[in-house]
């Protein structure tokens, strides 16, 4: 198939756009079971919005089949227009308090044992969102106090400040993803940095509380930059670690330049547990959420 050259989905990279075809290890099925349907007839009904539709993720038929689900608050339009990322970009909605009290309800209705929260990037914000997630994280802490939680959150523009609001709150684990190698964040990511994201990581370890991170491959990485990444990770304190297969939500999204094969992904995990990470999950079809009920630190 012909490619064609289209203006970068964040604003300043110029890349091509079409499909590689997927390799058999990439197959998943869709949602289905009594459970899955479960869960998304919730989540429809209650208007709810999760990662796992916005984001497309592959592993949603398995999580929705077990109950789970990762929940994406502060709306589900994102000021951001990362290259990767499915997520609507936009000016966003007014936040919604009903949000956390539906939530709440949704995660006692599922009797949910861990569960997942995320959010769009809200720059037009001045607290960048970060009231919402306390408020959020508390709200589930008091009323469903069974249900260990990990909170995946933006950069917050790399004010601590807002870090610290999140560690007081007390989720289980806090997750903060750096996407990709340093050398490629700037066509990635359209406004974090690769070294804000470290300090980000490196205020939740020091602060003590479990910190984690993710990155994706097939965009072009070196295996030099993967385990740069790894080692930059566990010098700020991260011990908690994904790593899973980009996929092309679209055509106007960056492209696919590998597929790594399941053996190698197996590979960097076997490093990364070398290296000193806690947790590590490497393959295919890992996401940020993926099996994250296994990161909570239990003494």
């Amino acid at each position: 198939m012909e490619k064609e050259n289209i203006s970068g989905s964040n604003g300043s990279a110029t890349y091509k756009s079409g499909y590689k075809p997927k390799p058999d290890w990439l197959k998943v099925h869709l949602p289905r079971g009594f459970k899955a349907g479960q869960v998304a007839g919730m989540l429809h009904d209650k208007g709810l919005h999760t990662i796992c539709s916005s984001g497309m993720c592959p592993n949603r038929g398995e999580c929705w089949g077990n109950g789970t689900a990762t929940f994406m608050i502060c709306g589900n339009i994102c000021t951001r227009n990362c290259g990767y990322c499915n997520v609507a970009t936009g000016r966003p909605l007014p936040l919604e308090a009903k949000e956390i009290a539906e939530i709440v309800a949704s995660v006692k209705s599922l009797n949910l044992k861990h569960v997942v929260l995320t959010s769009v990037d809200r720059d037009d914000l001045p607290d960048y969102g970060t009231g919402h997630w306390v408020r959020m994280i508390r709200a589930i802490k008091e009323q469903c106090p069974e249900v260990t939680m990990e909170t995946l959150i933006p950069d917050m523009q790399g004010h601590l400040e807002f870090i610290d609001a999140i560690i007081d709150a007390g989720p289980d684990v806090i997750s903060h993803n750096m996407e990709t190698v340093r050398r490629l964040t700037p066509t990635v990511r359209s406004v974090a940095t690769y070294d804000r994201s470290l300090a980000v990581l490196k205020r939740i370890a020091e602060r003590g509380a479990v910190a984690k991170s993710g990155i994706m491959l097939g965009l072009g990485e070196t295996e030099e930059e993967i385990l740069q990444t790894m080692d930059d990770l566990l010098a700020v304190g991260c011990r908690i670690m994904t790593i899973g297969q980009y996929l092309q939500p679209t055509r106007k999204h960056l492209p696919v330049e590998e597929y790594v094969t399941p053996e190698k992904f197996a590979e960097y995990g076997e490093i990364g547990r070398a290296k000193g990470f806690r947790h590590i999950e490497s393959a295919p079809l890992v996401r940020s959420s993926y099996h994250a009920e296994k990161h909570v630190k239990r003494d």
